[in-house]
């Protein structure tokens, strides 16, 4: 199965990282701001996919998804903009193994 790493931008200019197997689903469950979207996004309206990256297996995604979130704010609108992770997470992760996604303006509100 595949899963992918995704960082959300919010309304407030605010980050929102996580992962999933159905990123337009999970878009649409973040944007309702209905209990199936995650607590922060209930109260942070969701504007934009920012981007995504493709994943082999939970493990990874999740791994992904931990140094994002470990990330500054700074480190993080970097990562939007280069989409390397490799130059912004450095030996934590295998960044070959990941594929980064060219999110289009379906995800954007």
């Amino acid at each position: 199965m595949i899963y992918y790493t995704y960082i959300l931008r919010c309304e407030d200019n605010s980050l929102y990282t996580g992962i999933t197997t159905d990123l337009n689903r999970r878009f649409e469950e973040h944007k309702s701001q209905g209990e199936k979207g995650a607590k922060y996004t209930r109260t942070h309206k969701v504007v934009k996919l920012e981007v995504a990256w493709v994943s082999e297996n939970r493990i990874s995604a999740s791994r992904l998804e931990y140094y994002i979130k470990k990330l500054t704010k700074k480190q993080k609108e970097k990562l939007i903009v280069s989409g390397d992770l490799e130059s912004i997470l450095g030996n934590k992760i295998e960044a070959e193994t990941y594929s980064r996604i060219r999110v289009s303006s379906i995800y954007n509100i």
